[in-house]
């Protein structure tokens, strides 16, 4: 059993941090064992963040793809960084790398990937993408499952 005692989000009331600055990534340990490496996926189909020139809501799809090593990002925590978003401002391709920087940071996985699949406004859908490098050997790597823009679904 997995010792939770060092996790301050999990099981208790948390109010959503003020900004994705404050927000606080935990994590939990893995044991990766033997053969090709797993793959984590974490779905944010109604991300939130604010233009930072006009201060009206974006809206994206996030896609976060990691090979875990020794930790595991704690789901609780994430969603609590997610969320964290939605009152801050920057521009899209800011925000997604963050996400991306921000996780490998506190799991420090052998590999991750995220897309952003940002909606348009304007007319222009923008789609952000960043890795930390090529892909783990023998890992299973499956296809984001979101369409290309034509009203994302």
């Amino acid at each position: 059993m997995i010792d939770t005692k060092t996790l301050t989000q999990l099981s208790a009331h948390v109010e959503t941090p003020q900004s994705p600055e404050t927000a606080v990534l935990e994590t939990v340990p893995f044991q990766r064992g033997d053969g090709p490496p797993a793959i984590v996926r974490f779905t944010c189909p109604e991300f939130t963040s604010l233009c930072p020139v006009t201060g009206q809501p974006d809206f994206a799809h996030i896609v976060i793809d990691y090979a875990p090593d020794a930790a595991l990002v704690e789901s609780k925590s994430l969603k609590l960084f997610m969320t964290s978003f939605r009152n801050h401002g920057a521009f899209h391709e800011d925000c997604t790398v963050m996400i991306g920087r921000r996780i490998v940071a506190a799991t420090k996985p052998l590999w991750l990937r995220i897309g952003g699949y940002w909606y348009p406004r304007g007319g222009i859908p923008i789609d952000v993408f960043w890795q930390t490098g090529a892909p783990p050997e023998g890992a299973w790597l499956p296809d984001t499952g979101v369409a290309p823009y034509r009203g994302r679904g």
